[in-house]
């Protein structure tokens, strides 16, 4: 008999799938779900979309049932050459296009979960900028249902 995966995972799965199936600005995506991503310098030269689950809230809803929040990073990291505007603003725009996509989405794969919030509190990681001319910007969604 197969376990069902955690909820958080199930989640973290369909965030994965609507990034992978959706028309964004940037094509060709190949997002993939990790723990910690941990890439080589040479492999940041494509651009590369992690989602990491972070988080589970459970808050009480009733006598038997809670309300749940799912808290999944998005990060969206490539290395670029000059770090002028011509080279960072696409990416801006692309993450900006992947808040716009999730805020108040219910998803596909996993209709129960909606996403009640949404943060880009990293726009941009000036760590990774300095450090590896590296563009790094972190996405939090966080997902609610009822469980």
């Amino acid at each position: 008999m197969t376990a069902t995966p955690a909820t958080v995972i199930q989640i973290a799965e369909s965030v994965v799938a609507e990034i992978n199936a959706g028309d964004f600005s940037k094509k060709n995506l190949a997002a993939q779900r990790l723990y910690v991503p941990n890439f080589d310098l040479e492999d940041m030269k494509e651009l590369r979309v992690t989602v990491v689950p972070r988080e589970v809230e459970y808050l009480p809803l009733d006598r038997v049932s809670n309300k749940f929040h799912a808290t999944i990073d998005v990060a969206v990291q490539k290395k670029f050459s000059k770090g002028d505007a011509k080279e960072i603003d696409p990416l801006v725009f692309f993450v900006e296009e992947l808040a716009d996509y999730f805020r108040l989405k219910r998803l596909n794969s996993f209709v129960a979960a909606r996403c009640v919030k949404v943060e880009n509190a990293v726009l941009y990681s000036v760590e990774h900028w300095t450090q590896f001319n590296q563009f790094t910007s972190l996405l939090t969604l966080t997902f609610e249902l009822a469980k």
